[in-house]
């Protein structure tokens, strides 16, 4: 027996704030059309270490290090409507977000 029909929504972007900024658009958006959901719940932000020589012939011991941070964000719409659907497909949400969405 299949339960209810779920969205599953999760956020990607290396800045918190536009994160945090695109998740509140999305849950305002699915308050908005009566879905019910569950989240968001804060990921845990993927952490990448690179270091690089900062001289380009000697000075090996002298180096640069650089981190990118991936901040990731997770919301469930429980049983949502065709409205809920259309509304979410027409949403504008600022650039350097990367929105992934699966229907279970």
């Amino acid at each position: 027996m299949e339960g209810p029909q779920r969205i599953r929504i999760k956020i990607k972007a290396y800045d918190h704030k536009i994160a945090d900024q695109s998740t509140r658009t999305i849950i305002e958006t699915a308050e908005r059309t009566g879905a019910q959901l569950k989240g968001p719940v804060p990921l845990p932000t993927e952490k990448t270490k690179y270091t690089t020589i900062r001289s380009a012939f000697v000075h090996k011991n002298s180096r640069e290090q650089y981190e990118l941070r991936v901040h990731k964000r997770l919301i469930d719409i429980i049983d949502p409507k065709p409205k809920t659907v259309d509304e979410l497909m027409n949403l504008n949400l600022p650039a350097g977000v990367d929105v992934e969405i699966k229907m279970l």
